[in-house]
């Protein structure tokens, strides 16, 4: 918001008058927070004598940034920043010639289109995984590293050259799992099968917007009648075989949780453990369908919580119609 005042110029266009650009100044600027879309409102007065704007109409406006003292700024993609409640992170390299990559927490400035500014935490040069973030958290988390879900993690030691490494066997296979930045190769059945399985949660996503607690149950069982339809057999290399179990005994938990409470809040809160073992199956495995993941950071006590869509549209299942469209869409999984 201090990067708008009132007076300040606007460059409007629209794709019915490609070539022409109208020009206006910010008129108000809201001082009332919509709680519900948790943004404010801008206003801008055009001139409309020649009824050149019709009701309707998309424009687009481009706006001059207020003048800084400021160095130069440092920008990431947004694909590459996760949030644990109200912390943002990254996984930063943690040596020039090991392929490790850490959960390494940054502060964030005001966000450009696909990139955040960085105001504390990385500098330039640093390696950050900036595709795949959530599969390489997902593996972090397989070996008790610092992760979304594991924020305390195990100790790390040096290791015999002085490298920072994981103080058991598991660092050959932390090895494996930081490079799966790309889509793991596996068969169209498993896919099929996985598909099913993220298709109930769909279902159960929206089930959680309606607020129906007896319904939440009800699909919370298809689900699990679902996942244990999906044959970890077709899964010939034995890396992808281990990711695969640790994420579904997650989603086993979650889900055997979520049945055994009627309490909406609580079953929220098992939602988004099961939104984040899937997510992390869906990076990694895919389901041949646009997947759309969005985040409120009010959700959890104002901890944040990820859920996944088909839609990119947000429609909030961690509070129903009370911020029916509080949060936003952060990656899309293809």
């Amino acid at each position: 918001m201090n990067r708008f005042k009132k007076g300040q110029e606007i460059l409007v266009s629209t794709n019915t008058y490609p070539n022409k650009v109208f020009k206006s100044k910010v008129d108000f600027i809201n001082p009332i927070l919509d709680v519900a879309t948790r943004t404010v409102k801008l206003r801008v007065i055009l001139n409309n004598e020649a009824n050149i704007f019709k009701p309707g109409m998309f424009v687009e406006a481009k706006i001059k940034e207020i003048s800084s003292n400021r160095s130069p700024r440092l920008m990431i993609p947004t694909s590459a920043v996760l949030w644990t409640g109200e912390r943002s992170v990254v996984y930063l390299k943690a040596t020039a010639d090991v392929p490790i990559f850490e959960m390494h927490e940054i502060k964030l400035g005001n966000r450009f289109g696909d990139v955040y500014e960085i105001l504390e935490g990385l500098s330039i040069g640093d390696e950050i995984v900036t595709n795949g973030t959530f599969t390489v958290d997902a593996a972090a988390q397989l070996q008790g590293k610092k992760s979304m879900m594991n924020q305390a993690g195990v100790k790390i030691a040096m290791g015999h050259e002085g490298h920072l490494g994981m103080d058991t066997k598991a660092s050959k296979e932390a090895r494996k799992f930081s490079k799966w930045q790309e889509r793991l190769v596996v068969s169209k059945v498993f896919q099929n099968q996985l598909k099913l399985v993220f298709n109930g949660y769909i279902t159960l996503k929206d089930v959680f917007v309606k607020e129906g607690s007896k319904n939440i149950v009800s699909q919370s069982k298809k689900i699990g009648i679902l996942l244990s339809q999906v044959d970890s057999k077709l899964l010939e290399n034995k890396e992808a075989l281990k990711f695969w179990m640790s994420l579904e005994k997650q989603l086993k938990i979650s889900l055997n949780l979520i049945l055994k409470t009627t309490i909406i809040k609580e079953q929220r809160s098992h939602f988004k453990q099961v939104s984040a073992s899937l997510k992390a199956a869906v990076q990694g495995f895919g389901v041949n369908e646009k997947v759309f993941v969005a985040f409120c950071p009010m959700a959890d006590g104002n901890k944040g919580a990820y859920w996944l869509s088909t839609e990119e549209k947000v429609v909030n299942p961690y509070f129903g119609n009370a911020m029916l469209t509080c949060g936003e869409i952060k990656e899309v999984i293809e």
